[in-house]
């Protein structure tokens, strides 16, 4: 390797080694982000609910078996050391309730967003890349997307399809959510390809598979992230509401057939004594969608300089 010396004795920027750049880019790019979190403590907060969450759903249902047990004699129990948030109406610990229903709905939460975002970025890049007839016929796909009536449909399927698994939840909440961002990614990238960077990439003859997927994609990386936090809350509104409806079978614990147990069969909205068992996964969705808000926020700034706080 040749290395430059100037007539000081320093190396020149120019002849530093590219391995050398990229490792202090990072450094300088987490730096940053430990600043922004810093700077405000609730951001911090934000993360450690997150990550609370995250394990929750990857080791809490390791902590208990896999039938909850019951106490036929401690029925509504007030929260106590042994239940924090007292029991349910056949005696089973709401907080095992919720810590093993969270697993099935961070899944299907991350499946949608990874489905959800996926397929509205893939679209949305090739249209607004393309435009002329591939733009034409992918914003037509698009609109008959968002042109989908959901809660009609999943009642239809529903009558076929158990939903055992969350993957399979998040399959279907993703292929009929992602119009929206194909639509916002297509914006994106209309205007981006204007951009010079772009317009010397084409001048240079790159492949459009080039194009799109290193001079653009990078480009709308903090976009596409933040848009997938974003679809992580409304899957799981969608399907929380969804069971709590009772427009699909129980087939699996989860917070909405908490919330639909809770209202219709324990008299949560009658009975004092049940009210534990309904705030209990309310305050889980609340603490959930709070974190990701926070997060997202901290995303905004480390990705637009313009609203960094000197």
């Amino acid at each position: 390797m040749t290395v430059i010396v100037n007539p000081e004795g320093a190396i020149s920027p120019e002849a530093a080694p590219a391995g050398t750049t990229r490792a202090t880019l990072r450094r300088n790019f987490w730096r940053g982000v430990w600043r922004v979190l810093r700077r405000k403590p609730s951001r911090m907060a934000g993360v450690v609910i997150v990550a609370l969450f995250a394990v929750m759903g990857l080791a809490g249902p390791l902590l208990y078996p896999a039938q909850l047990p019951r106490d036929d004699n401690a029925l509504y129990a007030p929260p106590s050391l042994a239940h924090p948030f007292g029991t349910d109406f056949e005696g089973t610990d709401v907080l095992a309730l919720v810590v093993t229903g969270a697993r099935y709905v961070l899944l299907t939460g991350l499946a949608t967003a990874v489905i959800t975002v996926a397929l509205g970025t893939l679209i949305g890049l090739v249209a607004g890349f393309h435009r002329g007839r591939w733009d034409t016929l992918l914003m037509r796909l698009t609109d008959m997307n968002l042109a989908i009536p959901g809660l009609p449909l999943l009642l239809v399927l529903s009558t076929v399809w158990k939903f055992e698994s969350p993957l399979e939840m998040g399959l279907v909440l993703g292929v009929l959510g992602w119009g929206g961002i194909a639509r916002a990614v297509r914006s994106q990238t209309l205007s981006l390809r204007e951009r010079g960077f772009i317009e010397a990439a084409r001048g240079l003859g790159l492949p459009t598979r080039h194009i799109i997927g290193r001079e653009l994609l990078p480009s709308m990386a903090p976009y596409i992230a933040m848009n997938m936090l974003i679809a992580v809350t409304g899957a799981v509104y969608a399907q929380v509401g969804l069971f709590f409806l009772g427009v699909l079978p129980f087939e699996s614990n989860n917070w909405g057939v908490m919330l639909n147990l809770a209202v219709f069969n324990g008299g949560a909205l009658t009975t004092p004594a049940a009210l534990p068992y309904l705030l209990a996964p309310l305050i889980a969705i609340l603490l959930l969608t709070l974190g990701i808000v926070l997060i997202v926020d901290a995303m905004d700034e480390i990705f637009n300089p313009r609203l960094r706080e000197e």
